[in-house]
């Protein structure tokens, strides 16, 4: 039996794309503000062989999510950037005393929302179980001319949930 063409998919629809620059990152004891730059989660599903005789077929593997890389961060004078993600570090290790830290205290639930053109929740993600793996508190130049410093950090989580 061949295909029937919708006629909807054919004819133009009005629709309005979510934009790379309406989000608001919620990190429990980071501004919000101060958050530049992310990404939204990336997953992927692993693959499993099963052989038989002189052949084979596949399924689907282990899922996980990818780490998130390149979050970046304006580091102001007040409230310090540096600061905050200082406090945060210190909850996985404590460079002092070389004491580490439990999971329960340095994973946080990260919630990112898509904003749409009038500041409306347009979709949500949590990240549930986030601790940073880099933390780079940015380069310092004596060639530079008043360019913001920046952190960047890159977060492992435990599972993400798009809520809407």
């Amino acid at each position: 039996m061949a295909n029937l063409i919708d006629p909807t998919e054919m004819m133009y629809n009005s629709f309005e794309p979510k934009v790379a620059n309406r989000f608001i990152m919620y990190v429990d004891g980071i501004p919000s503000y101060l958050i530049r730059k992310a990404q939204r989660p990336t997953f992927k599903n692993g693959e499993t062989q099963l052989k038989h005789m002189n052949s084979q077929r596949w399924i689907k593997g282990r899922s996980e999510w990818d780490a998130m890389t390149g979050i970046e961060l304006y580091d102001p004078i007040v409230p310090s950037a540096a600061q905050s993600v200082m406090e945060w570090v210190r909850l996985h290790h404590e460079t002092v005393t070389g004491r580490d830290g439990y999971a329960d205290f340095y994973k946080k639930d990260i919630t990112i929302n898509m904003l749409g053109p009038v500041g409306d929740k347009v979709e949500e993600w949590q990240l549930k179980g986030a601790w940073i793996t880099n933390a780079q508190f940015g380069e310092i130049s004596w060639e530079e001319d008043g360019t913001p410093l920046l952190i960047t950090l890159d977060l492992r989580f435990d599972k993400a949930i798009l809520q809407y």
